[in-house]
């Protein structure tokens, strides 16, 4: 486990809200390294968060001059110890539908904000999904919360560490029909060296 003796990167997302710190993890190197990547070379930087749908996650991950992506996907890196709790930071992707391997985009990522759910909802994502929930997910989602539903289909590449208040401000501003901030929210990540 050579790749896990490197210490985790912490990124620090600015907004006008305040700043939210994440951890990115060594275990998912693809999109820690291309996240890095992108952070370095200016892609975030006064990059708007485009969708926000409250009480389920805060995405963003366009370039300020409008491009949604960088023009390639990552390969997915779906690891069962990595799961949609709030605050994680997974990486949007095109549909099954479209994309069966479930490759990442390039640059779009969603923050987590979810809900506190019960096991009786738990079960029935398990049922509907074939996903089965461990004591320590179940223990999240039901004192975390969380979008279990989305475990096993998206690349969960890191955590907010702190500024969760951040994250459930941009989560409460007002959207358009669309999931369209009203007003915009951008941001510019830095790593934190």
């Amino acid at each position: 486990m050579a790749q896990n003796s490197k210490p985790e990167t912490l990124i620090i997302i600015h907004t006008k809200f305040g700043d939210i710190t994440a951890v990115l993890y060594n275990d998912t190197p693809r999109h820690r390294d291309n996240f890095i990547k992108l952070i370095k070379e200016g892609w975030f930087n006064q990059s708007p968060f485009h969708r926000v749908i409250k009480d389920f996650m805060i995405q963003g991950g366009g370039n300020k001059d409008g491009r949604n992506d960088p023009g390639y996907t990552i390969p997915a890196e779906i690891l069962p110890n990595h799961f949609h709790k709030k605050g994680a930071l997974a990486a949007a992707r095109m549909g099954d539908n479209v994309n069966p391997q479930k490759a990442s985009s390039g640059s779009q990522f969603y923050i987590v904000v979810g809900q506190k759910v019960d096991d009786k909802y738990l079960d029935a994502v398990s049922a509907r999904t074939g996903h089965v929930f461990t004591n320590e997910e179940r223990e999240t989602y039901k004192t975390l919360g969380g979008t279990p539903h989305l475990d096993g289909g998206y690349t969960v590449f890191g955590e907010v560490v702190d500024g969760f208040d951040v994250v459930d401000k941009i989560d409460h501003v007002p959207t358009d029909a669309h999931d369209k901030p009203l007003e915009p929210v951008t941001m510019t990540i830095t790593v934190l060296e």
